[in-house]
């Protein structure tokens, strides 16, 4: 019996040393390094997946809101007009069909006029409707290394959701004035409508206050604002509707 017991206790304790060296093994600290650094990977798969069939609840940026955003309503892509859908595109991202979430051309034309003009406030982005969509949903307003983890995101959103996905949940998280969020929102507070009401002129109109909606105002626009949104205008005119509709 005492045999059986001694060897009982020499059997925990070697299986508690396994564990001991399993966990302390370099070999191990490396894997759970990797696995730490794939778990936010994981998660932002994981939750694109799940947002790919159902509505977005909300967003990083709502969360991080200054104020309390307004009622936040998802409506599907067949319930907003198609004006607004090619508003954003015309203003924000006219390659938005061609490109796999970053635009080089952009990218590489938007850091060229900003070193031109280094010592002035006329910097201009290259970030695609995608990019802004993986910040607003996942990330925070501001800083290079945001930019860093931007990217990647932007990629894996293009592989996992097709452009028409990608559209309907950015036009339905993005920021249009102080705590108003998603088309509907803007278009209920600005004009009285739903977002299926909204006429071209008033889509370039919400379309002119991005990316800077805090800056902006809809109800209050600037003279710079107004050429933008007549701008806007001329090139939805140019692109013409089927070229958000048959993507």
């Amino acid at each position: 019996m005492k045999k059986r017991r001694r060897k009982s206790k020499q059997h925990r304790a070697a299986r508690h040393a396994w564990w001991q060296r399993w966990l302390w093994h370099p070999l191990t600290r490396n894997r759970r390094l990797q696995l730490l650094l794939a778990s936010p990977v994981l998660l932002v798969t994981v939750l694109l997946l799940v947002f790919s069939l159902l509505p977005v609840p909300t967003s990083s940026f709502m969360l991080q809101s200054p104020v309390k955003p307004v009622a936040h309503r998802w409506m599907p892509m067949k319930h907003i007009s198609p004006w607004a859908a090619l508003a954003v595109v015309a203003a924000e991202d006219q390659r938005f069909p061609q490109h796999w979430g970053l635009d080089l051309q952009a990218i590489w034309g938007a850091a060229r006029k900003n070193w031109r003009y280094r010592h002035s406030d006329r910097r201009v982005g290259g970030s695609t409707i995608t990019q802004q969509l993986a910040k607003n949903l996942f990330l925070w307003p501001g800083g290079y290394f945001r930019k860093l983890i931007e990217a990647p995101i932007a990629l894996l959103i293009e592989l996992l959701w097709p452009k028409q996905r990608i559209l309907e949940v950015y036009l339905n998280i993005a920021e249009f004035g102080p705590g108003v969020y998603g088309i509907e929102a803007a278009a209920q507070r600005y004009f009285g409508i739903s977002a299926a009401r909204l006429t071209r002129f008033q889509a370039a109109q919400l379309a002119a206050v991005l990316p800077n909606p805090r800056q902006r105002r809809v109800n209050r626009p600037t003279a710079a604002q107004r050429q933008r949104a007549a701008w806007i205008e001329r090139q939805m005119g140019q692109l013409g509707l089927r070229y958000v509709q048959d993507m």
